[in-house]
């Protein structure tokens, strides 16, 4: 996949700290399986995301692989326990090892 996908990303801005919150990403991939054929037999390659990391500071938050079963356009949703501020970062990792990241900023009060 050469071209940036789009990365959507549903983070409070700002929560009360000990608070468990929801995250919700997604990104626009269309996760090829390799098991399809296209409309005149051939089969269409294997496209997928391996795995997908969030982290704040270095920490895991929260991280998951993906296998060829997995839907287009991935979204996933995960709770953690907002401790501290910081940026949490995104990351998306390829079968051929292509990264695509994406932040946000979250203001524990």
């Amino acid at each position: 996949m050469s071209a940036q996908p789009t990365i959507r990303l549903a983070v409070p801005e700002s929560v009360a700290a000990g608070e468990v919150i929801e995250i919700k990403v997604m990104i626009q991939h269309a996760m090829e399986s390799g098991y399809r054929r296209g409309a005149l037999g051939e089969r269409i390659p294997r496209d997928i995301i391996k795995f997908f990391r969030c982290s704040q500071e270095g920490k895991t938050i929260f991280a998951a692989e993906f296998h060829p079963g997995v839907a287009a356009n991935p979204l996933l949703t995960f709770h953690m326990r907002a401790e501290r501020s910081g940026t949490l970062d995104f990351v998306w990792t390829d079968q051929a090892g292509q990264r695509w990241s994406k932040q946000a900023e979250l203001r524990v009060t």
